[in-house]
């Protein structure tokens, strides 16, 4: 389904019948009652499972992308505090790095560290993947790109934590790469009406989790 709002440009108009649906940082050390807490991260778990759960019915592609921090291949401004250990987040293997409970599909194994940080998918379902960042865009030194390009994706759907770090970054570089990009606005934590008007000015398009569920059902 193509959004058919007619305050949309055509070449802004996300196409959610060839959408990805990528999911930031959602680990436990970033919960609300986590190492390193993200507020508002716990708050929109209920809906991102919706959100997961609907992209599976529709057998459109997922990625959940992760931290792991090991080492000092880390951002500047948290390096000091990671490779001191000072700040104990998300360290490879531990409960804290995890994805939130119901986000993955059931059943599904612990994350890999050794396999994600050398730049592979863990696979986790048909359409459904788990994948690692070394920096704020999850297109940064990853295969993103080109995993999307396999699926023939064209729209992504960004939702998760920390929207001013994370998702802001993963939403500019998939806007250099021409994606038609989406915001899940109820299922991203730190959004802001001034962080939205920034997002837009690059032609994000911001949908509730309940619109977005009515595309793709409808894809």
């Amino acid at each position: 389904m193509t959004d058919q709002r007619t305050d949309l440009d055509d070449h802004v108009r996300p196409h959610l019948n060839s959408s990805a649906l990528l999911v930031i940082d959602m680990q436990n050390d970033f919960a609300d009652d986590g190492t390193y807490p993200v507020t508002g991260t716990t708050r929109i778990a209920p809906r991102l499972r919706e959100l997961v759960a609907a992209y599976r019915r529709a057998g459109r592609p997922i990625v959940h992308v992760v931290r792991i921090y090991d080492g000092d291949d880390v951002d500047r401004v948290r390096r000091t505090a990671i490779t001191r250990g000072d700040a104990r987040l998300v360290r490879p293997g531990t409960p804290g790095s995890q994805i939130i409970a119901g986000l993955l599909p059931p059943g599904s194994a612990p994350l890999e560290p050794n396999l994600l940080t050398a730049g592979d998918f863990q696979v986790i379902g048909p359409h459904e993947a788990v994948m690692w960042k070394p920096r704020w865009s999850a297109f940064h030194r990853t295969g993103l790109d080109t995993h999307l390009a396999g699926s023939e994706v064209d729209t992504v759907v960004v939702a998760g934590c920390n929207f001013p770090n994370c998702p802001r970054a993963t939403l500019f570089d998939a806007s250099s790469r021409d994606y038609r990009l989406v915001l899940a606005t109820d299922a991203t934590s730190g959004l802001t009406p001034d962080r939205l008007a920034d997002a837009r000015s690059i032609g994000v398009v911001p949908f509730t989790v309940a619109e977005i569920m009515s595309a793709v059902a409808d894809s």
